[in-house]
């Protein structure tokens, strides 16, 4: 198992970098969200817009 990642206090396990790169993988437009409490991530939301072409 490799070391944890470690930036400003924050320590990210392999597989919390696993979850965070599976929730960017695929979206085209839309946002991730990584919310920390005292120094850990405890929650990830995604968002993803569908843009739709409109017809002129």
């Amino acid at each position: 198992m490799a070391e944890p990642c470690v930036r400003n206090g924050t320590t990210l396990t392999d597989a919390q970098l696993q979850k965070i790169r599976e929730a960017v993988k695929d979206i085209r437009y839309g946002t991730v969200t990584l919310v920390i409490q005292d120094g850990r991530l405890i929650q990830i939301d995604r968002s993803e817009k569908i843009r739709l072409k409109t017809e002129q």
